[in-house]
């Protein structure tokens, strides 16, 4: 058995009491003092992550932007200096790669976030596609450290440590500047549905970074969080999650995130399957649903019609600590989407109510 990786902020969360899972190959906190608490902190007041694990890329030269518009589905011309771009990268079949966040540092310079599961994966991919591109794909998983400070008051003690004016970078974009001391990419992102702050910072300055912002956010309320309040923010936002709502065979237009692939930039890749998928509708898609019951439904469920054939399998499924009630995604066949479903919980049937995310009311930047 392989032993997990770790994060340079390992001896931060063992210190602070964080209890320890494997996670994607990665030895990561999955809370602290609860789930709920965490959740319910970064909801009203803020939560303190560590998300080191992700991974991040170079992409620079002459035809950065030319490979960048044939990897992924969104139009990076779009961007500019200091603007953030959420996307997907496809396979030719139209299923999903990774998603990700592309930065645009200046002309030919980008920089990428990554999933942590699929750092390897990603990076081959990547390389691989830029052949035939004058430009580079550079690894730089292992030289940062990065920090996801979420919720109303996130900015408010971020702002404490900073003389940049967070108030001037809008949601979707970043700045460089120093925080505590230290330098970072100062990021309005998140995957919380918050307001919130992701700072990007050498990995040998992140321990020093997170015990400052913990100190300063401490008096106002700040929690440690863990992966399982990360999750549940996320499916409350309706977020997707690579490997549940998004995979090599759920592709972004199945997924509802046509918003992230735009046909009128020229083709990419995936773009002619994806197209297809649009025009003709795709044979699955994937709903949101909460229950009424505090009873969760598991990933794998099946989903039945109203005449109990089974027409899909839940994605992903967690108690939203705000509506204490469960949540979840499924796969399911369009048709039936338009159709009572049902859980099947080991023979207990369990009405579905289909919803359009968010599950709560958000308050992003």
């Amino acid at each position: 058995m392989s032993v997990p990786k770790t994060t340079p902020l390992n001896a931060f969360h063992r210190r602070h009491g964080g209890r320890m899972v494997d996670f994607a190959g990665w030895d990561m906190p999955v809370q602290y003092k609860s789930i709920l608490e965490e959740h319910k902190a970064v909801r009203q007041r803020a939560g303190l992550f560590d998300v080191s694990h992700m991974g991040e890329a170079d992409v620079k030269g002459p035809e950065a932007l030319k490979f960048l518009q044939h990897l992924v589905t969104n139009d990076c011309s779009k961007l500019f200096p200091g603007r953030v771009l959420y996307t997907v990268m496809c396979y030719p079949h139209g299923g999903v790669v990774d998603d990700l966040l592309v930065y645009m540092r200046g002309a030919n310079d980008y920089f990428l976030c990554i999933n942590a599961g699929n750092i390897d994966k990603d990076i081959a991919w990547m390389q691989e596609q830029a052949k035939g591109f004058n430009c580079t794909v550079t690894n730089r998983s292992a030289d940062y450290g990065q920090l996801a400070i979420q919720g109303p008051r996130a900015a408010e003690i971020v702002q404490t440590l900073t003389q940049t004016n967070l108030a001037d970078i809008k949601y979707y974009h970043f700045a460089d500047g120093e925080v505590a001391g230290v330098k970072c990419i100062i990021s309005r992102t998140g995957y919380t549905g918050e307001d919130g702050v992701e700072l990007y910072c050498a990995a040998s300055d992140v321990e020093r970074l997170a015990e400052a912002v913990f100190a300063a956010g401490t008096p106002l309320g700040l929690e440690l969080a863990g992966l399982g309040a990360r999750d549940s923010l996320r499916l409350e936002a309706g977020f997707p999650l690579y490997g549940h709502e998004i995979t090599q065979e759920i592709n972004p237009i199945a997924a509802g995130l046509g918003w992230v692939v735009k046909f009128d930039k020229g083709a990419f890749n995936g773009s002619d399957v994806l197209k297809d998928a649009k025009e003709k509708g795709s044979g699955k898609r994937v709903v949101y649903f909460k229950t009424g019951d505090r009873r969760i439904v598991r990933a794998d469920t099946p989903v039945l019609n109203a005449a109990g054939v089974e027409v899909g399998r839940v994605l992903s499924g967690t108690l939203s600590p705000i509506l204490n009630e469960a949540i979840g995604s499924a796969l399911v066949e369009a048709a039936a989407a338009k159709e009572q479903l049902q859980a099947d919980l080991r023979g207990t049937k369990m009405n579905l109510q289909l919803v359009k995310p968010p599950f709560v009311t958000l308050k992003k930047n």
